[in-house]
């Protein structure tokens, strides 16, 4: 297709449907650095942050890459302007984003990291590096010392390539120069993940230097946020269709649903960008809602990666179109909903009709690949630590069971048809080894469930949880997902009915079985 490429000279021309910056983006100055410059943060942070820069332009983003180089080559050419695309059933809508002032590559010159993030104008840190990118060991949440990239970093530490090696320099940076220092805000799916975060910070330093540790814990903020929205991973076609809309050539656009939502405590020294004039939630306790979107979302999202890989369902929303998935995900959320205790006003079970709504977006091609990767450094957060305030509270947790049973027969890799299934995994080696060297569904259990970095140690006690997962494993081994899904549903008295919804929501399935309402008094106890 010959077509222009997208920069600040083509803005003016973009078709009226095309919405572009308030603003001349060429004026917006840098003061949020942010760590991780995936599609997420231009679909998230981008978006609460770009309508602000009409009245304040000095809350411009500079993104910094930890790998590759692929989005700042891409972005370099078009002044920094990407298109945003919202999707959903209904149509497409685009938007030209302004709110990026540059991007740098921290392998190819991590000092030019740290001087940009030692300025003075960066008053706040964000940061999107996914789960493994804060080098955590997922059952205790402390940093793994023993990585290479960590150790690799206290040895260079003025040339970090690590999220905590960078943030420690920068800080130490702007201390010895008498600067105050940045609020680090963590956007990524962790357990109160400003708490992560910090710990993880200052863990670190405190191997470098015990004084600059405790300069940081009295020094630097480290506020909880929640983020939400899907965002897919671009395709081809989504730039190809992307070019025909707005008559431009972007070489990287994000593609996102219209959902979003971010919910943010308030604990700036330095200020903050306005976000809640762009609809973010200040308030004074984010846990919450964390808490909700991790044991909500995110682990039906992971359920749905699983046993998707192992059907043959390439995209979350082929999965919800199998009646018998989308039961069981129902099911799953009403069994995290009894671990949860939200605020005064929040509807969970409205939430959790949104989040199915949500997972039929037909619109967007989530593929259950890319949700898939990483699950030792997800599943302790999203299903295992659900599964052990279950069982702490005498509840058996049979959903979270089938999900990590799902998940052991993906380190398999091979679908219920034998096709090869690709784990990319930080632990693959020792997952894929103990995958290999397991004869039996007990053997395998118990190899993964002996890794004290991934399976808190209370569940890997359980003989409850553990029979369930063999039991789970027994058949999705034996049958396959589908009907494996139907006997679950069909044994732990998971009902289908339509439910009609005044808020036009979900007009769909939702289960009365184990953890909803009323049939809570009445399930079995984990005894």
């Amino acid at each position: 297709m010959n077509v222009p490429r997208l920069s600040r000279q083509m803005l003016a021309s973009l078709p009226q449907a095309v919405g572009r910056p308030g603003f001349d983006p060429s004026r917006v100055a840098t003061g949020i650095g942010h760590l991780g410059l995936g599609a997420f943060a231009r679909a998230h942070l981008a978006s609460y942050t770009d309508p602000l820069l009409e009245t304040d332009p000095s809350w411009g983003i500079c993104g910094v890459s930890l790998r590759s180089a692929a989005t700042r080559n891409a972005l370099a050419p078009q002044d920094w302007l990407y298109l945003r695309a919202e999707r959903d059933g209904a149509g497409e809508n685009l938007r030209a984003m302004g709110a990026l002032t540059g991007a740098l590559l921290a392998p190819e010159d991590p000092a030019a990291v740290i001087r940009r993030f030692a300025d003075l104008s960066v008053r706040v840190v964000t940061i999107s590096v996914s789960e493994k990118g804060y080098y955590r060991r997922a059952a205790d949440g402390a940093l793994d010392e023993a990585d290479p990239a960590i150790q690799r970093d206290l040895v260079h530490p003025d040339a970090p390539s690590t999220m905590p090696g960078i943030i420690v320099a920068a800080l130490r940076a702007r201390r010895d120069r008498g600067i105050p220092p940045f609020t680090v805000l963590c956007c990524d799916n962790l357990p109160e993940n400003g708490v992560s975060t910090r710990r993880i910070v200052l863990h670190f330093a405190d191997l470098l230097s015990p004084e600059l540790a405790n300069y940081i814990a009295r020094a630097v903020a480290f506020p909880n946020s929640m983020v939400d929205r899907i965002v897919p991973a671009t395709t081809e076609a989504d730039k190809q269709r992307v070019a025909t809309i707005a008559g431009v050539a972007d070489a990287w656009p994000v593609v996102c649903e219209p959902f979003t939502q971010w919910v943010i405590e308030d604990h700036f020294p330095l200020g903050r960008p306005q976000w809640e004039h762009a609809g973010a939630e200040i308030v004074s306790d984010v846990r919450p809602y964390e808490m909700m979107k991790l044991r909500l979302l995110n682990s039906s999202h992971s359920a749905i990666a699983y046993l998707g890989q192992l059907a043959g369902w390439t995209t979350v929303t082929e999965a919800m179109r199998e009646p018998p998935l989308a039961d069981f995900i129902a099911a799953l959320m009403a069994e995290a909903a009894t671990t949860l205790r939200m605020p005064q006003g929040v509807n969970l079970a409205l939430y959790q009709r949104a989040l199915i709504n949500r997972f039929r977006n037909p619109a967007l091609q989530h593929q259950t690949t890319q949700i898939a990767m990483d699950g030792s450094q997800k599943l302790p957060m999203r299903i295992l630590a659900t599964a052990q305030d279950r069982l702490t509270n005498g509840l058996r947790a049979p959903c979270m069971a089938f999900v990590t049973a799902a998940w052991l027969q993906f380190l398999r890799q091979r679908s219920d048809s034998g096709s090869s299934l690709t784990v990319d995994d930080p632990n693959k080696e020792k997952l894929l080894k103990a995958a290999s060297n397991a004869g039996t569904h007990l053997s395998l259990v118990k190899s993964i469930f002996a890794m004290a970095d991934i399976v808190p140690a209370v569940l890997a006690a359980s003989d409850v949880f553990a029979s369930e997962v063999i039991d789970a494993l027994t058949t999705l081994s034996e049958i396959g997902v589908h009907q494996a899904l139907i006997k679950f549903n069909h044994r732990e008295g998971i009902h289908e009915y339509h439910e009609k919804t005044t808020d036009g929501l979900l007009a769909g399935r939702i289960v009365a079985g184990p953890g909803t309402g009323a049939s809570c008094a009445r399930q079995k106890r984990a005894g």
